[in-house]
């Protein structure tokens, strides 16, 4: 059978291989403390959860929905930004429900990007991100995301770079994997240079509502002139602790939401409508449960920042997401994210996700999830102090 062209434009997933062995280690019996992936791990409040089953039960929400989500559900949303942000949207032209953020990426992908044009994200960069343009045709370009420097200067020098000027730039921020932030002022810069250049700007604010200390995480829209250039992906996964349920949404410009919302006609007939109602209830009701969130990944983070410096693995508390951005440390550097990794879930019993999974320039890093609990922490940093001690680096992989 011949190849497939997409298929053969993605990269060889570098995770596989952690994920393989962390499932023969279960199948084996062992006890495997998982910071890989980031799911959260808390259940739904129970008052979105109730409406679920209340609206389950009316037949007239057992038909097909609406593939750009029913009109009360994006009233929420520009309510939501409305409070949140202080940004006036238009729930009929400039915001639309996705299937989670993963889904709405992927899909104004396929809307919005010509092939063979050039696409600029940051690195190292959550994977879909640079995926589904791939898979759209595009050409990705990356500047990096070094903590400590000017995120707007490497992204300008990136540009510079290209000899193809990109036309469509992905920003994420709170950062994931590597939990940078950045202010309003950045955003201002951003907007600016979208419009000298001609640039489509796309914002994922998944991790909006996981900032500590004050920190909070501005809107790309709050900008004036931002909905001129540019769209933003939200997801309730995180906040409201509905990764199964896959709720997002994309709001910003109106000839880009359109776009968005035609090819997802073709596509879908749009999310459960009971879930959609539920999520109605997330946004419009008591927030109380965002905030219990927030202290939980909070107090998590504490415990395992703590812990790893204590035990000698140096690592910088982040003010933002639910991850934990590590430096690989100085003696096993040498054998490179992917087989430090491989060290600590098979002596350690801890699965961490290697920075090389998240591109070239997440080498020498790995990432945690905040998804154990504190004592299922304490008991990994034990884990790992052992491998820090007793088990010699060894050379990386070629």
């Amino acid at each position: 059978m011949r190849d497939f062209y997409r298929i053969n434009q993605l990269p060889p997933y570098v995770l596989s291989t952690v994920t393989a062995m962390k499932v023969e280690a279960r199948k084996r019996g062992e006890d495997i403390i998982d910071f890989g992936m980031g799911n959260p791990d808390m259940p739904t409040p129970p008052h979105i959860v109730e409406k679920m089953i209340e609206a389950v039960r009316d037949p007239r929400n057992h038909r097909y929905s609406l593939s750009k989500g029913i009109f009360k559900l994006r009233k929420a949303i520009t309510d939501w930004y409305q409070r949140i942000y202080g940004v006036e949207l238009d729930p009929e032209t400039e915001a639309i429900v996705t299937i989670g953020s993963k889904e709405g990426i992927s899909h104004l992908a396929l809307a919005i990007v010509e092939p063979g044009e050039t696409v600029l994200i940051p690195g190292p960069t959550y994977a879909i991100h640079a995926y589904s343009m791939i898979i759209a045709g595009a050409k990705i370009a990356q500047f990096p995301l070094i903590p400590g420097t000017d995120f707007f200067a490497a992204l300008m020098a990136g540009y510079e770079a290209c000899e193809s000027k990109p036309k469509i730039l992905i920003l994420n921020f709170p950062h994931n994997p590597t939990t940078a932030v950045v202010d309003l002022p950045f955003f201002e810069k951003v907007v600016q240079f979208a419009r000298e250049k001609d640039m489509i700007v796309i914002h994922d604010l998944a991790y909006a509502d996981l900032a500590f200390e004050g920190y909070k995480a501005p809107s790309f829209l709050q900008v004036p002139g931002a909905k001129e250039v540019g769209v933003e992906f939200y997801t309730l996964s995180k906040s409201y602790n509905m990764p199964g349920w896959r709720v997002g949404f994309c709001v910003g410009n109106k000839k880009i939401i359109g776009a968005l919302a035609k090819i997802k006609s073709y596509l879908d007939y749009g999310i459960f409508q009971p879930i959609q109602v539920a999520s109605i209830i997330a946004l419009n009701g008591p927030q109380e449960c965002v905030k219990e969130v927030l202290e939980t990944y909070q107090k998590r983070r504490n415990v395992l920042v703590k812990g790893l410096n204590r035990i000698g693995w140096k690592v910088d508390t982040p003010v933002a997401t639910m991850f934990v951005w590590a430096p690989v440390p100085e003696p096993f550097r040498q054998m490179g994210s992917l087989e430090f990794s491989k060290l600590l879930l098979s002596k350690a019993k801890v699965a961490v996700t290697p920075g090389v999974g998240f591109g070239e320039m997440g080498e020498g890093y790995v990432r945690f999830a905040l998804v154990e609990n504190e004592h299922r922490t304490r008991q990994a940093i034990a884990g790992i102090k052992k491998v820090l001690h007793k088990h010699p680096p060894v050379e990386k992989t070629k």
